[in-house]
Protein backbone atom coordinates (compact mmCIF):
# COMPACT_ATOMS: atom_id res chain seq x y z
CA UNK A 1 0.00 0.00 0.00
CA UNK A 2 1.16 3.73 -0.94
CA UNK A 3 0.80 6.57 1.56
CA UNK A 4 1.90 9.73 0.03
CA UNK A 5 2.64 12.52 2.31
CA UNK A 6 2.70 16.30 1.54
CA UNK A 7 1.25 16.29 -1.30
CA UNK A 8 -3.07 15.67 -1.73
CA UNK A 9 -3.20 16.87 2.05
CA UNK A 10 -0.94 20.52 1.81
CA UNK A 11 -2.49 23.80 0.66
CA UNK A 12 0.53 24.88 -1.36
CA UNK A 13 -0.36 21.82 -3.98
CA UNK A 14 -3.76 21.71 -5.22
CA UNK A 15 -5.67 19.53 -8.32
CA UNK A 16 -7.10 22.00 -10.61
CA UNK A 17 -8.44 19.01 -13.15
CA UNK A 18 -8.56 15.55 -13.20
CA UNK A 19 -9.38 13.72 -16.52
CA UNK A 20 -8.92 10.09 -17.17
CA UNK A 21 -5.69 8.98 -15.35
CA UNK A 22 -4.35 12.31 -15.23
CA UNK A 23 -4.03 15.31 -12.72
CA UNK A 24 -2.97 18.21 -12.67
CA UNK A 25 -0.99 19.51 -9.74
CA UNK A 26 -0.51 23.06 -9.23
CA UNK A 27 1.78 24.92 -7.05
CA UNK A 28 0.36 27.17 -5.55
CA UNK A 29 3.81 28.87 -4.21
CA UNK A 30 6.98 28.17 -3.78
CA UNK A 31 8.64 29.41 -0.44
CA UNK A 32 12.12 27.69 -1.68
CA UNK A 33 13.71 30.59 -2.96
CA UNK A 34 16.32 32.57 -1.91
CA UNK A 35 17.27 36.32 -1.16
CA UNK A 36 17.95 36.91 -4.34
CA UNK A 37 14.88 35.33 -6.68
CA UNK A 38 12.43 36.05 -3.79
CA UNK A 39 11.42 38.94 -5.42
CA UNK A 40 10.82 37.67 -8.85
CA UNK A 41 9.13 34.50 -7.30
CA UNK A 42 6.44 37.07 -5.21
CA UNK A 43 5.28 38.62 -8.61
CA UNK A 44 5.43 35.18 -10.61
CA UNK A 45 2.74 34.24 -7.74
CA UNK A 46 0.63 37.20 -8.11
CA UNK A 47 0.53 36.63 -12.16
CA UNK A 48 -0.56 32.92 -11.37
CA UNK A 49 2.80 31.90 -13.13
CA UNK A 50 3.18 28.69 -11.30
CA UNK A 51 4.56 25.49 -11.72
CA UNK A 52 2.52 22.58 -12.57
CA UNK A 53 3.04 18.71 -12.80
CA UNK A 54 0.73 15.77 -13.92
CA UNK A 55 0.24 13.14 -11.80
CA UNK A 56 -0.70 10.02 -13.27
CA UNK A 57 -2.60 6.85 -11.55
CA UNK A 58 -2.49 3.90 -12.98
CA UNK A 59 -4.31 1.26 -11.49
CA UNK A 60 -3.04 -1.74 -13.48
CA UNK A 61 -6.24 -1.79 -16.03
CA UNK A 62 -4.04 0.11 -18.75
CA UNK A 63 -0.80 2.14 -18.71
CA UNK A 64 0.29 5.49 -20.01
CA UNK A 65 3.01 6.57 -22.28
CA UNK A 66 5.28 9.19 -21.74
CA UNK A 67 7.11 12.27 -23.90
CA UNK A 68 11.10 10.73 -23.27
CA UNK A 69 12.61 12.37 -20.33
CA UNK A 70 9.51 13.27 -18.53
CA UNK A 71 9.25 11.32 -15.44
CA UNK A 72 10.29 12.41 -12.08
CA UNK A 73 8.83 9.61 -9.65
CA UNK A 74 7.08 6.67 -9.24
CA UNK A 75 6.06 5.10 -6.46
CA UNK A 76 4.07 1.24 -6.70
CA UNK A 77 4.51 -1.66 -8.55
CA UNK A 78 5.25 -0.14 -11.83
CA UNK A 79 7.04 -0.66 -14.84
CA UNK A 80 9.31 1.05 -17.64
CA UNK A 81 9.26 -0.73 -21.26
CA UNK A 82 10.18 1.29 -24.74
CA UNK A 83 7.15 0.21 -25.95
CA UNK A 84 8.47 -1.28 -28.90
CA UNK A 85 7.34 -4.43 -30.33
CA UNK A 86 9.87 -5.84 -32.49
CA UNK A 87 12.10 -4.53 -35.04
CA UNK A 88 9.71 -3.63 -37.97
CA UNK A 89 7.73 -1.65 -34.94
CA UNK A 90 11.24 0.47 -33.87
CA UNK A 91 12.17 1.71 -37.61
CA UNK A 92 8.32 2.81 -37.90
CA UNK A 93 8.76 4.56 -34.72
CA UNK A 94 12.49 5.89 -35.39
CA UNK A 95 10.40 7.21 -38.95
CA UNK A 96 7.69 8.64 -37.28
CA UNK A 97 10.22 10.75 -35.05
CA UNK A 98 12.61 11.96 -37.73
CA UNK A 99 9.19 13.35 -39.30
CA UNK A 100 7.31 15.00 -36.46
CA UNK A 101 10.52 16.20 -34.64
CA UNK A 102 9.21 14.45 -31.85
CA UNK A 103 12.06 11.80 -29.63
CA UNK A 104 11.75 8.57 -31.81
CA UNK A 105 10.90 5.92 -28.48
CA UNK A 106 8.64 7.40 -25.87
CA UNK A 107 8.49 5.19 -22.68
CA UNK A 108 5.43 3.21 -21.84
CA UNK A 109 4.40 2.13 -18.08
CA UNK A 110 2.25 -0.26 -17.12
CA UNK A 111 0.85 -1.48 -13.48
CA UNK A 112 -0.27 0.32 -10.73
CA UNK A 113 0.64 3.30 -8.53
CA UNK A 114 1.55 6.71 -9.15
CA UNK A 115 3.60 8.29 -11.87
CA UNK A 116 4.53 12.19 -11.34
CA UNK A 117 5.92 13.96 -14.57
CA UNK A 118 8.35 16.69 -13.81
CA UNK A 119 7.49 20.15 -13.20
CA UNK A 120 6.98 23.01 -15.95
CA UNK A 121 5.65 26.54 -15.78
CA UNK A 122 3.79 25.90 -19.51
CA UNK A 123 0.28 25.79 -18.87
CA UNK A 124 -1.27 21.89 -19.17
CA UNK A 125 -4.44 20.62 -21.22
CA UNK A 126 -6.31 17.49 -20.35
CA UNK A 127 -7.83 16.59 -23.95
CA UNK A 128 -10.47 13.64 -24.80
CA UNK A 129 -8.82 12.24 -28.31
CA UNK A 130 -12.33 11.00 -29.51
CA UNK A 131 -13.77 14.38 -29.53
CA UNK A 132 -11.65 15.52 -31.93
CA UNK A 133 -13.08 14.51 -35.54
CA UNK A 134 -10.61 12.33 -37.35
CA UNK A 135 -8.00 12.50 -34.13
CA UNK A 136 -5.78 15.47 -32.99
CA UNK A 137 -3.08 16.88 -34.42
CA UNK A 138 -0.57 18.73 -32.44
CA UNK A 139 1.72 21.46 -33.30
CA UNK A 140 5.54 20.16 -32.53
CA UNK A 141 6.64 20.01 -28.96
CA UNK A 142 2.82 20.24 -27.30
CA UNK A 143 2.96 16.32 -26.39
CA UNK A 144 3.40 15.08 -22.97
CA UNK A 145 1.48 11.98 -22.45
CA UNK A 146 -1.41 10.08 -23.06
CA UNK A 147 -3.38 6.98 -22.09
CA UNK A 148 -2.79 3.35 -23.23
CA UNK A 149 -5.56 3.33 -25.73
CA UNK A 150 -4.36 6.48 -27.23
CA UNK A 151 -2.27 5.38 -30.32
CA UNK A 152 0.26 7.89 -31.96
CA UNK A 153 0.22 8.26 -35.53
CA UNK A 154 1.36 11.07 -37.98
CA UNK A 155 -0.56 13.11 -40.30
CA UNK A 156 1.26 14.67 -43.85
CA UNK A 157 0.40 17.69 -45.09
CA UNK A 158 -1.86 17.88 -47.71
CA UNK A 159 0.86 19.62 -50.03
CA UNK A 160 4.86 20.19 -50.25
CA UNK A 161 3.27 23.77 -50.07
CA UNK A 162 1.43 23.79 -47.08
CA UNK A 163 4.67 22.94 -45.55
CA UNK A 164 7.12 25.65 -46.97
CA UNK A 165 5.17 28.30 -46.94
CA UNK A 166 3.52 27.34 -44.04
CA UNK A 167 7.07 27.89 -42.48
CA UNK A 168 5.87 24.29 -41.17
CA UNK A 169 7.10 20.26 -41.11
CA UNK A 170 6.00 17.66 -43.43
CA UNK A 171 4.13 15.57 -40.73
CA UNK A 172 2.87 16.36 -37.56
CA UNK A 173 2.32 14.12 -34.38
CA UNK A 174 -1.47 12.50 -34.45
CA UNK A 175 -2.85 11.47 -31.42
CA UNK A 176 -6.33 8.81 -32.56
CA UNK A 177 -8.43 6.41 -30.63
CA UNK A 178 -10.18 6.80 -26.96
CA UNK A 179 -8.69 7.99 -23.99
CA UNK A 180 -7.13 11.78 -22.39
CA UNK A 181 -4.34 12.87 -23.62
CA UNK A 182 -2.16 15.45 -21.62
CA UNK A 183 -0.38 18.72 -23.58
CA UNK A 184 1.97 21.42 -23.21
CA UNK A 185 0.72 24.58 -23.82
CA UNK A 186 2.22 28.50 -23.65
CA UNK A 187 -1.03 29.92 -23.52
CA UNK A 188 -3.49 28.95 -20.52
CA UNK A 189 -6.61 27.29 -21.88
CA UNK A 190 -8.47 30.45 -20.85
CA UNK A 191 -6.96 32.72 -23.44
CA UNK A 192 -6.71 29.87 -26.37
CA UNK A 193 -10.28 30.39 -29.12
CA UNK A 194 -11.59 27.87 -29.98
CA UNK A 195 -12.84 28.16 -34.07
CA UNK A 196 -15.54 25.50 -34.97
CA UNK A 197 -16.10 24.53 -38.51
CA UNK A 198 -18.91 23.04 -40.17
CA UNK A 199 -17.94 22.35 -43.79
CA UNK A 200 -16.12 25.72 -43.28
CA UNK A 201 -12.60 27.42 -43.80
CA UNK A 202 -10.29 29.45 -41.49
CA UNK A 203 -7.80 31.45 -42.46
CA UNK A 204 -5.22 32.28 -39.78
CA UNK A 205 -1.78 34.42 -40.60
CA UNK A 206 0.88 33.07 -38.85
CA UNK A 207 1.28 29.61 -37.31
CA UNK A 208 -1.44 30.46 -34.35
CA UNK A 209 -3.17 27.20 -34.62
CA UNK A 210 -1.75 24.96 -31.41
CA UNK A 211 -3.78 21.53 -32.41
CA UNK A 212 -6.54 20.93 -34.60
CA UNK A 213 -8.73 17.81 -36.16
CA UNK A 214 -7.32 15.72 -38.24
CA UNK A 215 -10.84 15.99 -40.54
CA UNK A 216 -9.50 18.82 -41.75
CA UNK A 217 -7.86 20.04 -44.32
CA UNK A 218 -4.22 22.04 -44.48
CA UNK A 219 -3.54 24.21 -47.14
CA UNK A 220 -1.07 27.69 -47.19
CA UNK A 221 -3.08 29.96 -49.96
CA UNK A 222 -2.72 33.66 -51.08
CA UNK A 223 -5.04 36.23 -48.56
CA UNK A 224 -6.45 37.46 -51.64
CA UNK A 225 -7.50 35.91 -55.19
CA UNK A 226 -4.69 37.38 -56.93
CA UNK A 227 -1.30 38.55 -56.02
CA UNK A 228 -2.30 42.31 -55.98
CA UNK A 229 -5.10 41.53 -53.38
CA UNK A 230 -2.73 39.86 -51.23
CA UNK A 231 0.08 42.45 -51.49
CA UNK A 232 -2.95 45.25 -50.79
CA UNK A 233 -4.13 43.29 -48.00
CA UNK A 234 -0.51 43.38 -46.20
CA UNK A 235 -1.02 39.81 -45.29
CA UNK A 236 0.40 37.52 -48.34
CA UNK A 237 0.09 34.00 -47.32
CA UNK A 238 -2.02 32.19 -44.83
CA UNK A 239 -2.39 29.36 -43.38
CA UNK A 240 -5.76 27.52 -44.19
CA UNK A 241 -7.89 25.18 -42.49
CA UNK A 242 -10.67 23.62 -44.81
CA UNK A 243 -13.46 20.67 -43.74
CA UNK A 244 -15.77 20.04 -40.31
CA UNK A 245 -14.24 20.08 -37.01
CA UNK A 246 -12.10 22.34 -34.31
CA UNK A 247 -8.92 24.41 -34.27
CA UNK A 248 -7.64 25.97 -30.78
CA UNK A 249 -5.70 29.59 -31.85
CA UNK A 250 -2.90 30.87 -29.77
CA UNK A 251 -3.97 34.68 -30.57
CA UNK A 252 -1.77 35.68 -27.93
CA UNK A 253 1.79 34.31 -29.78
CA UNK A 254 5.21 35.06 -29.34
CA UNK A 255 5.34 38.63 -30.72
CA UNK A 256 3.25 39.46 -27.98
CA UNK A 257 6.01 38.56 -25.07
CA UNK A 258 8.70 40.06 -27.44
CA UNK A 259 7.02 43.65 -27.55
CA UNK A 260 6.67 43.51 -23.99
CA UNK A 261 10.23 42.66 -22.83
CA UNK A 262 11.15 45.27 -25.43
CA UNK A 263 8.77 47.61 -23.57
CA UNK A 264 10.47 46.74 -20.29
CA UNK A 265 13.76 47.31 -21.75
CA UNK A 266 13.03 50.70 -22.87
CA UNK A 267 11.55 52.03 -19.76
CA UNK A 268 14.27 50.66 -17.70
CA UNK A 269 16.64 52.65 -19.87
CA UNK A 270 14.38 56.20 -19.77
Amino acid sequence: MIQVNGLFDDKDHIITEQKGMFSIVEHTRDLTVSPITAMEEYFMAKMDVRRKQILCTLDGSEGVTVQAGAMQWMAGNIQATTGVKGAGDLFGKLAKGFVTKESAIKPEYVGSGYLMLEPTYKYLLLEDVSEWEGGLVLEDGMYLASEGSVKLKTQARNSVSSAVLGNEGLFNLKLVGEGIAALESNVMRQQLVEVVLNNDVLKVDGNLAVCWSGSLEFTVERSGKTLVGSAVSGEGLVNVYRGTGRVYLSTLDDSTSMYSSTLTKTVKNE
